[in-house]
């Protein structure tokens, strides 16, 4: 009962760290200045002519249409984009040898998986509304993609390819006590020509407006294809559903500890 308890307390201090995160992550939403990029632009050129360029540190939020010259190609779908993340995992079944209680053997089939490769890429991007165009630094952000392939591929070949992705995984794969069912293939991009909300710091460094990640740690660097509406609402109801999850934790993990400890004695 005690041990119970201690990885109930353990989980609910997981999740006090996590309700945490979509806490702050609901002020910054709720804090960020709504500007366009004529605003900002302006605000830039107001501040450089009375003070110096570079000194523009405004956290704000802008939506407006992506765009790019030269995209992105996601690795596997070959998709236009100015993010991407992929991953490719391994599912297999292996044969696990058990002893029960009375020193008979048994031999199971068990499924697993193990992820042979993932990769992120991310580049630089215009953001475009009515007034304007101002560039993106994506880099740090916490990017809301769209899912474009989830698939699986039945096979146990020592190599494998998808779209642009192609790779050698030797011969030790298959072998053994271990028979690969198969590849499944998924990847999620930040699509361009997409309307998306960037909430994040407006600075001026080297004479061009851009919208970065803000240095301060309670100021989340956001880029989101839902609207700001949409985003505040699940944002708001995942940090309400991990402090609910928390205090269940706290509480149920207190009292089995507790007595676990009285009934031990």
């Amino acid at each position: 009962m005690a041990i119970f308890g201690a990885i109930l307390l353990i989980i609910g201090v997981v999740l006090f760290f996590v309700q945490k995160n979509y806490s702050t992550k609901l002020r910054s939403i709720q804090s960020a200045i709504p500007a366009t990029v004529a605003e900002l632009q302006k605000i830039a050129s107001e501040i450089a002519a009375e003070i110096g360029s570079g000194n523009l540190r405004e956290y704000v939020k802008v939506r407006g249409l992506i765009r790019s010259d030269r995209p992105l190609l996601s690795e596997l779908k070959q998709q236009p984009c100015v993010h991407y993340t992929m991953r490719v995992v391994r599912e297999y079944e292996e044969k696990i040898q058990t002893t029960d209680s009375e020193g008979r053997t048994k031999i199971a089939t068990r499924k697993s998986s193990e992820t042979v490769s993932n990769n992120s890429r991310s580049i630089p991007f215009v953001l475009e509304d009515r007034s304007g165009q101002i560039l993106v630094n994506p880099d740090g952000g916490n990017i809301d993609t769209e899912q474009i392939l989830d698939e699986f591929c039945h096979g146990n070949s020592t190599s494998i390819s998808f779209g642009g992705f192609t790779m050698s995984l030797g011969n030790s794969f298959g072998v053994g006590d271990r028979r690969t069912l198969g590849y499944r293939y998924t990847e999620s991009i930040l699509p361009c020509d997409r309307e998306v909300l960037v909430i994040g710091t407006a600075a001026d460094d080297g004479g061009n407006v851009t919208l970065r990640k803000p240095i301060q740690s309670d100021k989340k660097f956001i880029i989101s294809l839902k609207s700001e509406e949409a985003l505040a609402k699940s944002t708001a109801n995942a940090a309400k559903g991990f402090f609910y999850g928390m205090v269940g934790c706290l509480a149920i993990g207190s009292v089995l500890l507790i007595l676990g400890l009285i009934l031990k004695k």
